[in-house]
This record gives C-alpha cells, structure tokens and sequence, in this order.
C-alpha cells in the first residue's frame, strides 16, 4: 500500500471519528459537548476545524435522530404492572410514560395493542393523552398513538383491516374523512402502504373539500417517501385555504414523516418562495415550513434559502 493512500485511510478514519462523536453529541444535545467534540477534532486536523463544525451542525439541527432505546430501559417490574392491569388501564399508563419521556414505554404499545383491539375507549383521559402524543418529536411516541387509535376504532391490522376502510371511503361520504385518516394510520402501521397510497392519492383532488382535507392528514399518516410529493402539490395549488395550510403543515411538522423525508421537500419549497404568483399567505406558510424542516431561522428572503441549501448539499 502506497503512502498516499495510507495517508486517506488514516484522514477517513479520522473524520468517521469526528462524526461518531457528532452523533454521541447529538444524542446527548449538551453544547459543552459539542465544544469537546471540537477541540478533539482540531487535535486530530486542525485544517479541518471549521468544515466538521458545519458537519456536526448539519447532523443535529437537520437529521434530527433520536437515541436507540431498548425495553430494558423500563423501570424493573414495569411490564409486569403494565400485565396485572385491563386494556384500558394499559393503553392510558403506558402513552402517559411514553409522552413523559419514556419511549422505551411507547415500544410496548405494539405488543398489546391487538390484544386491545375493541376494548378500548377514547375517553377524555386517554384521547387528551393521544393528541399530545401524536405532537411528540419523537417519530416512536407518534406511532404509539397511531396504534391506540386503530385498536380504539376496532381496525385490525390486517389487509382485511384495510379493505374495509377502503370500502368505507369509497361507499361511504359521510364515513370517508375517519376512513382517509385511519388508512394512513393503518398503513404507516405496514399494512399494505403501497395500496393506501394509491387510495389516499386517488382523492387528492376530489370536489368536497373535507375530503380533500383528509386525504392529505392520510397521507401525512402514512409517511412513505412517496407521500412528500402529493402533499407539496396540495400546498402548492390546492384551492382550499385550509387544505394548502394542512399541507405546509404536514410537510413541516405534523404527521409520520421523518426529518429526512421533510427536508426531500425544501427545493420546492424554495421554488414557491421565488414564486411572484404566490399570494403573501401562502409565502408566510413556505418560509415557516423551512424553518421548520431545516431548523434554520433565514426570513423571508427566497435568495438566503438557496444559498443556505446550496451551500447544505456540497457538505
């Protein structure tokens, strides 16, 4: 092996590294931490100080990953309580845990929830507790919720559960706008999500409304990296208000997306801040979708974001 290549091998090294100790950094999120990961980068390529502080910042701010947890996590004893109690009880205790910063509580949810299939109920405790869940940054708390409301509302997560919805959104008008949500539900869950897709695109562009309104809180439930595409043709030409902002709204925060997939839709988003033909309404939705997505706080100067995104792939 020739010292030029040895000399590489040794400078990948390096920088794989740094960017284990971005990772533990970004884990932890404690900023003396990410001075400490500094100062022993610049130890080890003192050159390269100011190209891994870009790095390192492009991974907390933008991946936006949360730590591995595991049931043995869980206070001793935990699943044994969580056994001794009826599903009610169950489904309560455990979104409770999982929204006070207990995932590893969240990963439980899965193993009873077919077991709790119809023999649960959205009373005011348990459905104050959903609504906080499905607003957790945490991807793992949100689908802990998904999966309490499909047993709640008696959908099996079976294909034959998604059928019946998609009967129900076919046949069914006034059923349809439940039946839209839960197919996304149901399909971020890993049942047939191709189909729901199909399904759920079907009626982006239906004549009602709330229907349209629902199709796009479908697809923003089932998160698949087809979803982002759709749901930035709804904010762009929708022309319902209400249906445009549910849109932004999902591309940027809300629903089963994951940071990677939102941040698919920043090139387009920038394209509709350039746009003169976009009313100022729409323009504010866009620049909070950024700052959002991106983490970055650039204002509403169309020209900042290309820069900044320009500047986010050469890393």
């Amino acid at each position: 092996m020739n010292r030029e290549n040895t000399t590489q091998e040794k400078l990948d090294a390096r920088m794989a590294a740094a960017l284990r100790i971005a990772r533990i950094i970004r884990r932890v999120n404690i900023a003396a931490s990410v001075l400490g990961a500094l100062i022993v980068f610049a130890v080890i390529q003192p050159g390269t100080v100011r190209a891994a502080w870009a790095k390192i910042a492009s991974i907390m701010r933008i991946e936006r990953e949360v730590p591995p947890v595991a049931l043995n996590d869980l206070p001793a004893g935990f699943v044994e309580q969580i056994d001794a109690l009826p599903p009610q009880q169950q489904a309560e205790l455990l979104m409770q845990r999982s929204i006070d910063h207990s995932p590893a509580a969240a990963l439980l949810v899965p193993r009873y929830s077919k077991a709790w299939l119809g023999k649960v109920s959205l009373n005011p405790e348990l459905t104050g507790v959903l609504g906080t869940a499905l607003n957790e940054d945490d991807l793992r708390v949100r689908g802990a919720a998904i999966e309490v409301y499909l047993a709640a509302n008696k959908v099996p997560k079976t294909p034959r559960g998604a059928a019946q919805l998609s009967h129900v959104i076919d046949s069914n008008p006034a059923g349809r706008p439940w039946a839209l949500w839960m197919l996304g539900a149901l399909g971020n869950r890993g049942i047939e999500p191709d189909k729901a897709f199909a399904k759920l695109v079907n009626y982006l562009h239906d004549s009602d409304e709330q229907t349209r309104y629902w199709t796009v809180e479908g697809l923003a439930q089932l998160g698949t990296d087809g979803t982002v595409d759709p749901l930035l043709d709804a904010f762009r030409n929708d022309s319902s208000a209400e249906v445009r902002q549910r849109a932004a709204s999902s591309l940027a925060r809300t629903g089963m997306l994951s940071g990677r997939q939102r941040l698919n839709a920043v090139p387009s988003l920038i394209e509709m801040a350039e746009d003169p033909a976009l009313d100022p309404s729409a323009k504010n939705w866009v620049f909070q979708a950024l700052a959002d997505i991106t983490g970055e706080r650039l204002g509403h100067d169309p020209t900042e974001w290309r820069d900044w995104w320009f500047t986010h792939q050469q890393r």
